[in-house]
């Protein structure tokens, strides 16, 4: 018999797109959808996939629209946050999963608030890292004077030649950001495996460019009512504490904010371990 708890490799069909995927566990088992964010890949929950499907759960970590060869459109229209959350969705009812866990990261953390906050009836529960509550982000973009600092690279990534510029020099911006976070460089080898392609890393680039003309917009994001825990390394160069701790203010069901002493913000890369602990345990008491 295959063993259950092994990662395989597949291709999910979504809103006309081909999503390179993992996927782990027993199909019978409590779904659970797992978004990366920039710069990086599925790769990000190499550690999780294992611990859930070794707990019981069907996992999906895919290569979101952009990243995946067979989702890449052209043009900065198709990245609008409207279509990055119906993926989402259209992977989740591709595995058959009409309610699921939903656990993201930084980009992938965005779209799981957003999905949360305007769709709880297909949520069980929400998980997110380095990623605060998006209306939240906003307050503190206004009324933190570091947090405009922090996200300097959003506007920056507005430019047309900011994917060319983050190219040069075997992709050296893009190895420098991560290594500063202590991202081991095997794993930023794998991400820059995906993005060294200009053609993936413009489509990645795309999700900040596209925001603007976004159907969803941030300030505007409803409370969340589903459990929900949200995981900060308080070393997060690009999250500041206002803006975590106010996410607070805007869930409404149960919450856990589980702050990670001297964690930067690639927190699945840096400390191995710590997030697969909590997210299980938080997983579990919605069962």
């Amino acid at each position: 018999m295959a063993d259950p708890t092994a990662v395989r490799n597949t291709v999910i069909e979504a809103n006309g797109l081909r999503f390179t995927a993992d996927v782990a566990g027993p199909a019978g088992g409590p779904s659970v959808l797992l978004l990366h964010g920039f710069p990086q890949t599925r790769h990000t929950w190499r550690a999780e996939m294992t611990a859930l499907a070794a707990a019981g759960y069907r996992a999906c970590a895919p290569d979101q629209r952009g990243y995946s060869p067979g989702a890449r459109p052209d043009g900065v229209d198709n990245y609008r946050v409207e279509l990055l959350v119906a993926d989402a969705l259209g992977i989740a009812d591709s595995l058959g999963a009409d309610r699921f866990h939903i656990v993201g990261h930084d980009w992938g953390g965005a779209l799981a608030w957003f999905i949360a906050a305007h769709l709880p009836e297909r949520i069980i529960s929400l998980t997110v890292i380095s990623r605060p509550h998006p209306a939240a982000f906003m307050a503190a973009m206004r009324d933190d004077p570091d947090q405009p600092h922090r996200s300097r690279h959003h506007p920056a990534f507005q430019r047309p030649e900011a994917t060319d510029a983050l190219l040069v020099d075997n992709a050296g911006a893009l190895r420098r950001a991560m290594a500063r976070t202590a991202v081991p460089e095997a794993d930023i080898d794998a991400y820059l495996g995906t993005l060294s392609d200009r053609d993936a890393l413009d489509a990645a680039v795309n999700w900040y460019r596209a925001m603007g003309q976004s159907s969803i917009q941030s300030a505007n994001t409803p409370a969340i009512s589903v459990p929900t825990m949200f995981v900060w390394g308080n070393q997060d160069a690009t999250v500041g504490r206002m803006a975590a701790e106010n996410t607070a203010d805007y869930v409404t069901g149960p919450y856990r904010f589980a702050e990670l002493p001297g964690v930067n913000h690639f927190v699945t890369d840096e400390a191995p371990g710590a997030f697969t602990e909590l997210l299980l345990d938080h997983l579990a008491q919605q069962s």
